[in-house]
């Protein structure tokens, strides 16, 4: 793993940690953060970011490459990020969203 892919890691994983009551949980293939329910994952794949965040409602971004529903309630969003710059405020705002909604449960 090269520096900047650690450098776009540990943006990453410092907003899913910036929230309160968050167990990070490290895989041989992803990183998982969980507060009461995993609300957002990723992983590094050929220099580039991928991370799904699950949210409770549809959102657009140009770097979204897919959206599904994982529950009735839950949708997850895929993302692709390849630089720093594009981890921007609004997939920080959704990775906060997630944690406040999705992860705390959704029954």
């Amino acid at each position: 793993m090269s520096d900047a892919d650690l450098e776009l890691l540990n943006a990453y994983r410092t907003a899913a940690l910036d929230r309160p009551d968050v167990e990070e949980r490290v895989h041989k293939t992803e990183v998982q953060y969980v507060r009461q329910r995993i609300f957002t994952s990723g992983f590094v794949k050929s220099h580039r970011l991928e991370i799904a965040v699950d949210l409770l409602r549809s959102v657009e971004h140009p770097l979204l490459r897919g959206a599904f529903h994982t529950t009735k309630k839950v949708i997850t969003h895929r993302f692709t990020i390849s630089q720093i710059d594009e981890l921007d405020g609004d997939i920080v705002d959704w990775v906060a969203e997630a944690h406040d909604t999705v992860g705390r449960g959704t029954r």
